[in-house]
């Protein structure tokens, strides 16, 4: 089964490698027991499954969740189940896949209007008149 991230893209099962942790914080005598938060990795740079301009945008998503061999990592520990936590780890890539899947507008170049451009001297000429108005008191 693959991981669904858009329409067009989808992660094979066997790119995705999770290693299960213990987690930190709450629990109870489980948390030291039972080894519930996970960690999922997913190789980005050299994932078949992804376009190259998607996996260039995801990785600069991912931030410090990118390792230096393109790997990213995300870590669940959110909630007391492993189950829970592996289909938040999945969801959480999911979501930076589908993000990452949507191509930025490209900026237009515009340019000011003549009004603005008016306004825009009128304003430092005033500021220019006030400073000048402050001149010199002498008592320095």
């Amino acid at each position: 089964m693959a991981l669904q991230c858009t329409p067009e893209i989808a992660i094979d099962e066997a790119e995705l490698d999770e290693t299960f942790v213990r987690a930190s914080g709450p629990g109870g005598q489980n948390v030291n027991k039972l080894s519930t938060a996970v960690q999922l990795r997913f190789d980005a740079r050299r994932s078949p499954s992804l376009p190259n301009a998607v996996a260039i945008r995801l990785m600069r998503l991912a931030g410090k969740r990118l390792t230096l061999d393109g790997v990213i990592v995300i870590s669940a520990q959110q909630f007391r189940t492993q189950d829970r936590n592996r289909a938040d780890a999945r969801e959480r890539l999911a979501a930076l896949v589908a993000e990452a899947a949507v191509p930025p507008t490209p900026r237009r170049a515009t340019r000011p209007t003549l009004a603005s451009k008016k306004r825009r001297l009128d304003e430092k000429s005033k500021r220019g008149d006030v400073k000048r108005m402050r001149g010199d008191r002498g008592d320095g």
